[in-house]
């Protein structure tokens, strides 16, 4: 792991909010580092609210979308939401569907088939659109490239209003609306929301018009908060207010269908973490192993029985995708030894037999053993289909774009994407991966970066201190958990391996005229001979609370050692 200690904060700046907010020095050095420099912003922090969300009218067609979808309300048309068929396509499509039909029936929802049709908007759901007679389609999460799709339905009298939140290519499908915030010419003041917050930010222009204010649509934010975590989108600014009332909702007043999920675990009080390991890969293991629409049934449940129903045959899906995950993977991984693939600046596997529903997953476990941008293919009817993954600071669209003749198409973010090719470029494009990365990645970026926010003291850690961290959550791309160091540590002698085959690392630390404090080591087992016999070491963790019996404790929780 290369340790990275962030820039000391101007110590003038560090005295006057330490003074403004009446906090020590380490906390106004956090602070600032979140791009926080004054009381007012400290409050809005600490303390988000709902009036701190924008006007959703100041995103580029939200007007139009609005008039758009009234029209179709007064005249009484079908109107189709469809989405994408991970937690944020299914919570979106969950979100706006429950949210229209509280008033008006003539409406269905769509989510594709992962493996029939694929990611995005497909001719077979504009089919199913013309069958069925709607005439008005919302695509949340998906829809910003669909111009073929879009113009296609056009032809059939269906109109679009797209509500995604993925780059645009250079020009837009001819919709009569298209909510992005990413859009060139939109200049809404946050650019960073997942699909479900654009969609979001559609049933707020809805229900401002019906004389409804954001207050009445808090029981949707356990879907949004659900959605930003899961999509790893920055929790800052209006993200972070989002999720934070979307986890008091998950913690106090969830709806049936989450309801149902978290009966099935042991935890009473859920973070955004907890959302993210707990919730959205049950929600994604239906539209893995069966279909998303499963999903949307669970979340828009409206009796406790039907929901216990759904959540336990997710729950199945989900112990099928854990079984073929640790397959594939495996497979996966003597596929790289066998090829010396280690050797390279990409990992890039395919097997025709691969599932397609979790290459995703161990696209990102191949990133976590070699840390390299890794693509995972599969067959995919008559085409190759694959998961991107990246390490922290390389952009793997960027990548791809700059590979996109061998590529039939392409989508994502920096960090992940997805694309399709003909099995005939697979060699070629596989080669000008590896090349267009190899000179284009800084070498650094493919050893593991633990960023160090400060230095710490052993005799700093206090309760106190714990209780103003945990106020900084929820936690995320932006804002993330607070990592410290510190220096020349010593066991006080028990330290052991423990976990099977002793892979972790649990030990009680001291350092000059400080109490002792225990910490863990998750997958630090090896680490133990650094730490016997009274060695000096430095270590890098977060801060976090042991409960036993009863008695709650602070520990560290260790990164690396060294």
């Amino acid at each position: 792991m290369r340790w990275t200690l962030k820039p000391k904060q101007e110590e003038n700046a560090v005295e006057a909010l330490s003074k403004a907010l009446q906090v020590d020095g380490l906390v106004a050095s956090l602070l600032l580092q979140r791009g926080i420099k004054s009381y007012e912003e400290a409050k809005k922090f600490f303390r988000p609210q709902l009036s701190d969300l924008h006007d959703p009218f100041l995103m580029q067609d939200m007007a139009v979308a609005v008039r758009r979808i009234e029209e179709a309300i007064a005249a009484n048309e079908n109107i189709l939401v469809y989405g994408d068929y991970d937690v944020d396509g299914t919570t979106a499509v969950a979100l706006l569907s429950s949210y229209l039909l509280s008033f008006y029936p003539n409406v269905a929802t769509y989510i594709p088939d992962r493996y029939g049709e694929g990611y995005g908007v497909s001719f077979q759901g504009i089919d199913f659109a013309e069958d069925n007679g709607f005439s008005l389609i919302i695509a949340l999460d998906c829809g910003v490239k669909a111009i073929d799709k879009v113009a296609y339905a056009s032809e059939k009298g269906i109109d679009f209003i797209i509500c995604d939140h993925h780059r645009p290519g250079a020009e837009l499908p001819k919709a009569v609306a298209i909510l992005d915030p990413k859009r060139e010419d939109c200049s809404y003041p946050y650019d960073e929301l997942c699909g479900c917050g654009v969609g979001f930010k559609l049933i707020q222009a809805l229900a401002s018009k019906q004389g409804q204010t954001v207050e009445d649509l808090i029981p949707y934010l356990d879907l949004v908060a659900t959605a930003i975590g899961a999509d790893i989108v920055p929790i800052t600014g209006e993200n972070r207010v989002l999720a934070y009332f979307g986890l008091q909702v998950i913690n106090s007043n969830p709806r049936i269908g989450f309801q149902a999920i978290i009966n099935q675990t042991r935890k009473k009080i859920l973070t955004i973490t907890d959302v993210v390991f707990i919730i959205a890969p049950r929600i994604n293991a239906a539209g893995r192993m069966k279909h998303g629409q499963h999903a949307v049934d669970l979340l828009r449940a409206t009796e406790i029985e039907q929901a216990e129903k759904f959540a336990k045959a997710i729950e199945e899906f989900n112990t099928d995708r854990r079984g073929l995950d640790k397959e594939i993977t495996e497979e996966a991984l003597l596929q790289i030894q066998k090829n010396k693939e280690e050797e390279r600046f990409t990992s890039v596997v395919f097997d025709k037999s691969w599932h397609k529903g979790v290459i995703g997953i161990v696209a990102s476990r191949l990133t976590e053993t070699y840390y390299r941008p890794t693509l995972v293919f599969t067959k995919s009817r008559d085409k190759l289909a694959a998961s991107a993954r990246s390490v922290k600071g390389f952009d793997v669209y960027n990548a791809l774009q700059a590979c996109s003749e061998h590529i039939e198409q392409f989508g994502g973010h920096k960090y992940a994407a997805g694309l399709t090719l003909l099995p005939e470029n697979y060699e070629a494009f596989k080669a000008c991966f590896e090349e267009v990365v190899a000179n284009t990645i800084d070498p650094h970026l493919l050893t593991r970066e633990v960023a160090i926010d400060t230095r710490i003291e052993l005799e700093q850690i206090t309760p106190k201190l714990m209780r103003i961290l945990k106020q900084f959550a929820p936690f995320g791309p932006g804002n993330m958990t607070p990592i410290f160091m510190a220096e020349k540590l010593k066991d006080t002698g028990y330290a052991k391996g423990v976990g099977d085959e002793q892979k972790h690392l649990k030990l009680t630390v001291t350092q000059q005229g400080a109490k002792p404090i225990g910490g863990i080591g998750f997958n630090l087992g090896d680490k133990l001979p650094l730490v016997v016999n009274k060695n000096k070491f430095d270590a890098v963790f977060s801060l976090d609370e042991n409960e036993w019996q009863g008695n709650v404790n602070l520990q560290l929780k260790l990164r690396d050692i060294r």
